[in-house]
């Protein structure tokens, strides 16, 4: 059993918004498990639907690039938000973008060279060296569409394609061209403001349906109605789950009124054609990563030999 910490309860406050006593219970529970001890607290409807993804961060850029059909984003991490406003880094995060293009994946684009005749994995080395600072290489993504645009979004850009939050999103169609860019640009910055986990229901994760389908039984049985009447409820509110999760589901941001897929077929009309929102990736910096805990005195106290 995990050692339940006062960092691990505040931890479980901040993502479930539950009382202190609550957040307590809930991983003793559970054994110190987190993510059971938030489904613990929404079962017993003490806490709201966690969010996944962008939880913890970490330093360094996103890069975006989309040029016709296709597109890239690449994430490069550092261990500090001042290398971020590095001039060479940011050169470098650019370059590898554009390289992201064509090499496909994370290992592909290591080895690939850029202009200057050296390898990624070269240049990272040497800006390790002159920087001073740990960096990596750590993920990238592609979205392409067979006819129509691929449109980009860097939200809070700290240069031209660099930022935190860059999002891609594949439109096919054999319409305008212009008002098809247009439209995937404002789809894309909905997708970086609602953070979407799928493209349409089907393609839902099965996994995290199953997990909200257990605790939205739960939270129904709670009322003491029969079994048929709970599956109903059950699936009423799964709606309402698709309406935060599922992109072509979701309330569009721009007008606060239609959801994305009404916002697609309208805008079909203008184009001239039929338009398919065929996917998209959004990708925030640092993700996922756990950055590490330090005890600053015990730190020092280290160093001082104590």
């Amino acid at each position: 059993m995990a050692e339940i910490t006062a960092a691990l309860v505040k931890e479980l406050r901040e993502k479930s918004g539950a009382g202190m006593m609550d957040c307590k219970k809930a991983l003793s529970e559970t054994s110190g498990d987190l993510e059971a001890a938030i489904d613990w607290l929404r079962k017993k409807g003490l806490a709201a639907a966690a969010k996944k993804a962008g939880r913890v961060a970490s330093e360094g850029l996103v890069g975006v690039v989309a040029e016709g059909t296709s597109g890239a984003l690449v994430e490069v991490n550092s261990e500090t938000d001042f290398v971020a406003r590095n001039e060479s880094f940011q050169s470098f995060v650019t370059a590898v973008t554009k390289l992201a293009l064509t090499a496909g994946d994370i290992e592909a684009l290591k080895t690939a060279k850029l202009p200057e005749g050296i390898t990624v994995t070269e240049k990272l080395t040497q800006l390790v060296a002159t920087i001073g600072e740990n960096m990596s290489l750590r993920r990238v993504a592609t979205v392409s569409v067979s006819s129509g645009v691929v449109a980009s979004y860097m939200h809070n850009a700290a240069a031209a394609g660099l930022g935190k939050i860059g999002v891609l999103v594949g439109l096919e169609s054999t319409g305008d061209a212009s008002k098809l860019a247009a439209l995937g640009k404002q789809i894309a910055m909905h997708i970086a403001a609602a953070n979407p986990q799928a493209l349409d229901i089907s393609s839902v994760n099965q996994a995290d349906l199953d997990r909200e389908r257990d605790v939205l039984a739960e939270q129904a049985r709670a009322s003491g109605k029969p079994e048929e009447i709970i599956a109903k409820m059950v699936e009423g509110r799964l709606r309402k789950y698709y309406e935060d999760v599922v992109l072509l589901e979701q309330l569009y941001v721009i007008d606060g009124e239609s959801r994305v897929k009404q916002v697609v077929e309208k805008a079909a009309k203008e184009i001239g054609a039929p338009v398919k929102l065929t996917g998209f990736v959004r990708m925030a910096l640092g993700e996922g990563i756990e950055k590490e805990q330090k005890d600053f005195a015990a730190e020092v106290a280290a160093q001082l030999g104590n």
